[in-house]
């Protein structure tokens, strides 16, 4: 065991802290017992670099498939090619609206503490992937969202504007293991508003060229039935929203709607999130709510840690990779 697990497990004893051991304990025991795990990425995890701790997780094989934001999909790959002309702004909360226009005209997109450039971060992608988007719609084929960002990383094309180690990437990484990516919601994204206004200008002709949500659903389906056959799939969650709340309705769908029998709900889930338990509030639910929606069962093992992901997930990741 390295040295970040074993200072967590000598100072991690209560609470929050407490949970995060039990939730990484969880997840190891969860693969050892021949279980599979579902990442689920909300907010702006691929912004705050989640690639430098996530890209590990997946060529180690403890990630086995992602649900993610077409933000993070996208912005994971922004970073590995714009990383130094990205600016930081630590000084976030006390920026007038002045200050904020101003960011406008340098043409950098904030989120948080962190200013995404526009030329170098989401018009480089741009120019790169429109190829591959026409290419598809010229020879009347369809692929999703991840297929189409796949394809530009194994082309080359973006190697020599790589500006950090692509082994920090975890779109790379995920690459590189072919690994099931869903992306629900893909249409709101700075690439999907880019694709729309192409199909628009009528640079792509067919809108179906980016595969939809409701096939990602379909895929999932398919994907779950045959793994879970042999394995208990995990549910690991960072954050909330629609990167969580529309892969883990799967095993319902297939159990309700679809009427299939035997269809076992999620093994094990794990929520970091800073959002509490109130009136309505499903991202802040306690998993046993889930319970009542087919999803989780009476003995699957549940973890919440109330806290920042962009710390607790490094220091869970840190613990089952034994670093």
């Amino acid at each position: 065991m390295g040295a970040v697990s074993e200072f967590i497990r000598h100072h991690y004893r209560h609470f929050n802290a407490a949970a995060l051991i039990d939730a990484a304990d969880g997840y190891a025991r969860h693969l050892e017992r021949g279980g599979k795990m579902m990442i689920t990425l909300a907010g702006a995890m691929s912004t705050a670099e989640l690639g430098l701790s996530l890209a590990e997780m997946i060529r180690r094989d403890k990630v086995h498939a992602i649900s993610c934001t077409g933000a993070n999909l996208e912005e994971d790959i922004f970073n590995l090619v714009a990383h130094d002309h990205y600016v930081r702004v630590p000084h976030y909360r006390t920026l007038s609206s002045e200050d904020e226009e101003a960011l406008l005209a340098r043409h950098l997109n904030r989120v948080t503490d962190t200013c995404i450039p526009e030329e170098e971060a989401i018009r480089r992608i741009e120019h790169v992937i429109l190829d591959e988007w026409q290419a598809a719609d010229k020879a009347g084929e369809a692929y999703f969202p991840h297929e189409f960002m796949y394809k530009i990383i194994r082309s080359g094309k973006l190697e020599k504007s790589y500006q950090i180690d692509p082994n920090d990437s975890w779109m790379v990484a995920a690459s590189e293991k072919n690994l099931p990516i869903i992306v629900p919601g893909w249409e709101d994204s700075t690439l999907g508003n880019i694709y729309a206004s192409h199909v628009i200008s009528g640079d792509v002709k067919s809108v179906h060229t980016v595969r939809t949500g409701i096939e990602y659903m379909m895929m999932l389906a398919k994907w779950y039935r045959a793994e879970s056959a042999d394995a208990s799939i995990g549910f690991f969650q960072i954050g909330g929203g629609i990167a969580g709340d529309f892969p883990i309705c799967v095993v319902p769908m297939l159990e309700q709607d679809l009427l299939m029998q035997d269809i076992p709900r999620w093994g094990y889930f794990c929520q970091i999130s800073d959002s509490t338990t109130s009136f309505g509030s499903y991202s802040g639910a306690v998993p046993n709510e889930k319970i009542t929606w087919g999803k989780l069962s009476a003995d699957t093992p549940k973890y919440i840690i109330e806290s920042d992901a962009s710390i607790v997930a490094p220091l869970m990741f840190a613990c089952v990779l034994e670093q």
